[in-house]
C-alpha cells in the first residue's frame, strides 16, 4: 500500500519523517529538526519501508509504489538505498537501518515510533504496530533517567549521566545497546518496561533517577528483564556536584562493572532453560560458561565439548574460542591435562585464534591473555593485551582482576593489589574466592606469610579445587616453619592433582620464583 496519504510522523534513530509532507529532518540533542535535502524517490522508499517497519517489503512492490508501475531496472532501486543508507547509518554502529534479503526486498530494522495528531496542541505517540525482533545477541535500553530535583536546569545532568552510562555499555562487545537517539523519545513519558522492551526490541532495560540535594546528588539504577518484568540488581551512588563530569564518569564505570557480570548471569540461566535440540553458538557458549568459575575437572571437559560444538558451527566466534583456550589452561594449571604438551599447543593455537578474529573485543583479549601468559608466553606481550582490553573497557571488572595476576607474575605484587581492589569495587558482589586467592598471593611475595595464609584458607573454603591456592599455601606454612601444616595442606593437593610443583613457573621475578618453590619444595618432601 502507498503511504504517501498518510498523515503520521515517524521518529528513528535521531531522524523525524513526515509521510504527508514527504519531509526528513535530522534532530539534534534539544529534539530540534533540520531538513534534510534527499530525493523525492529516496522519501517514498523511505515513507513505505519505515511504515511497514520490521515486515519485508518485496522489490516489486517498492517499484510499484514508488516508481508508480513504470518500468524501471532494479539497478535505479539500488540507488535510492544506498542514497537512504549515506544518511541514515552516518553514526549508527551496528548494521544499516534497512536490512537486504537477498533476492526478495528489503526490512527496515531500527526501531520506530509512530506520531499521530492527537489535538491541536501536540502529537501522542503511538507504537508502530510491529515490534522490532530481539538481535542475536543481549539487547538493553537506556532509559532517561527522571530529575526528581524539582529543577529544570538539572535535567542536564540527567541526561549526561545516561550517555556516559550508554557509551560505557556500548564498549561490551558482546552486548546490543539502543542508541541515545531512540531511548530519549521516551523521555518525560510514563514508562512500562515491557512496553518498552517491544518497541524498542531489548531484552533487559535500565531506568534510574537523579535527586540533587545543595551540592550533594544521589543517582539510583535498576536493571529489569523487560520480557518477564524482573528486577536483576538495583544500587544507589552518592557523590558531590564539585566536579560534575567526573563523577557523572564515576557513576557510568561503577554502573557498567555491576551491570556485564549480572547480564551474563542472566543469559547463562536463560540459555540453560532453552531446549537442547537445536542451540545455537551463541547459547552453546553461555553453557560452557556457565562452568567457568567451577574448576572441577569433569565440568571443565562438559565446557570444552561445548565450545567445540558451538566453533563448529561458527569458526570465528571469537568469544568461544578465548573461553576454550582459557579452559585448556585450566587444565594445565591443575595438572589434570593427558597429554601435557598437545593441550598447551591445543590452547595456545585457540588463544591466537580468538585475537586474530576478534581483536577488539576486550572480554576475549583478556582470556586470551590468560592462556597465553598460563602457558608461559612473553609476559610483555600478554599485559599488553590486557592493557589495550581495559583501554577498550575500563569497567570490565574481571578484566582488572586479570590484570592483577600478570602484575603478579610481573613482580609487581603492589601494582597488582590496586587493580584486584579496582576490580571488586567495580563488581562488588562478584565470587570473592579468586579475589581472596589474589590478595593471598600478593601477601606471599610481601613476605606477610600470616596474613596471606589466612586469604589462602578463605580461598580454600569457598573453591576446594584450585590447586594455587593450595601450593601457596604450604609454601606459606613452610617458610613459617609450620612443616608439619604444610606437609598435610602438600597431601590435600595430591587428592586433587599429582602436579605438586608445577610444570611452568609463571613468576618471572628470580627473588619470588625461588620463594615460592623452596616453600613448595620443603612441603613436598623435595630436595632444594
Amino acid at each position: 500500500m502507498d503511504r504517501r496519504g498518510s498523515t503520521d510522523t515517524f521518529l528513528f534513530e535521531g531522524f523525524r519523517f513526515h509521510s504527508c509532507d514527504r519531509e526528513l529532518f535530522r534532530l539534534d540533542e534539544a529534539g530540534n529538526g533540520s531538513p534534510v535535502s534527499i530525493g523525492s524517490r529516496a522519501l517514498d522508499l523511505l515513507g513505505l519501508l519505515v511504515g511497514r517497519q520490521g515486515k519485508l517489503v518485496s522489490k516489486s512492490e517498492i517499484i510499484d509504489v514508488v516508481w508508480r508501475g513504470s518500468a524501471v531496472e532494479e539497478a535505479n532501486l539500488t540507488v535510492q538505498i544506498s542514497a537512504l543508507r549515506r544518511i541514515l547509518d552516518q553514526n549508527r554502529e551496528l548494521g544499516s537501518c534497512i536490512q537486504t534479503v537477498p533476492n526478495r526486498g528489503y526490512r527496515f530494522v531500527a526501531p520506530v515510533k509512530r506520531v499521530k495528531p492527537a489535538d491541536p496542541f501536540g502529537f501522542t505517540a503511538q507504537p508502530t504496530s510491529s515490534a522490532p525482533a530481539l538481535p542475536d545477541k543481549p539487547s538493553i535500553a537506556v532509559m532517561p533517567f527522571a530529575n526528581m530535583s524539582g529543577d529544570p536546569e538539572q535535567d542536564y545532568f540527567a541526561d549526561g549521566m545516561v550517555e556516559e552510562i550508554i557509551t560505557a555499555l556500548s564498549r561490551i562487545k558482546w552486548l546490543f545497546v539502543i542508541a541515545r537517539n531512540s531511548s530519549f523519545t521516551y523521555k518525560g513519558q510514563p514508562i512500562d518496561v515491557k512496553q518498552v522492551g517491544r518497541e524498542l526490541g531489548v531484552r533487559y532495560v535500565l531506568e534510574g533517577s537523579v535527586r540533587k540535594s545543595g551540592r550533594r546528588v544521589r543517582i539510583t539504577a535498576q536493571l529489569i528483564d523487560a520480557l518477564t518484568g524482573t528486577h536483576l540488581w538495583a544500587d544507589r551512588f552518592d557523590g558531590s556536584l564539585e566536579d560534575v563530569f567526573e563523577l557523572q564518569e564515576d557513576v557510568a564505570i561503577s554502573v557498567t562493572g555491576v551491570i556485564e557480570p549480572t547480564l551474563q548471569a542472566a543469559e547463562i540461566r536463560r540459555a540453560a532453560a532453552l531446549p537442547t535440540s537445536d542451540p545455537t553458538a551463541y547459547d552453546l557458549y553461555l553453557r560452557a560458561l556457565a562452568h567457568w568459575l567451577s574448576w572441577e575437572r569433569e565440568r571443565i571437559a562438559l565446557a570444552l565439548d561445548l565450545l567445540a560444538r558451538a566453533i563448529e558451527r561458527d569458526p570465528h566466534y571469537g568469544p568461544a574460542l578465548a573461553s576454550a583456550a582459557h579452559y585448556h589452561y585450566q587444565l594445565h594449571h591443575n595438572g589434570w591435562a593427558d597429554d601435557w604438551n598437545k593441550n598447551r599447543i591445543t590452547g595456545l593455537d585457540l588463544a591466537r585464534r580468538a585475537l586474530r578474529v576478534a581483536p577488539d573485543d576486550p572480554d576475549v583479549l583478556g582470556r586470551a591473555a590468560m592462556a597465553l601468559g598460563g602457558f608461559g608466553e612473553d609476559l610483555d606481550v600478554v599485559i599488553g593485551l590486557i592493557d589495550r582490553c581495559l583501554a577498550l573497557n575500563p569497567s570490565l571488572a574481571i578484566g582488572w582482576h586479570w590484570s592483577g595476576i600478570f602484575r603478579i607474575w610481573a613482580g609487581q605484587p603492589d601494582l597488582a593489589l590496586e587493580h584486584f581492589e579496582t576490580s571488586l569495587r567495580l563488581s562488588p558482589r562478584d565470587r570473592p574466592a579468586f579475589y581472596l586467592l589474589g590478595i593471598g598471593e600478593c601477601l606471599f611475595f610481601k613476605r606477610r606469610f600470616g596474613e596471606a595464609s589466612t586469604k589462602l584458607l578463605a580461598s580454600l573454603e569457598q573453591l576446594p579445587t584450585n590447586a594455587i591456592s593450595y601450593r601457596l599455601l604450604a609454601a606459606c606454612y613452610a617458610h613459617m616453619a609450620r612443616l608439619d601444616d604444610a606437609r598435610e595442606i602438600a597431601k590435600r593437593l595430591r587428592v586433587i592433582t599429582p602436579v605438586v610443583v608445577p610444570r611452568v613457573i609463571l613468576y618471572r621475578n628470580p627473588e619470588h620464583r625461588e620463594l615460592f618453590l623452596s616453600g613448595l619444595r620443603l612441603a613436598a618432601g623435595q630436595a632444594a
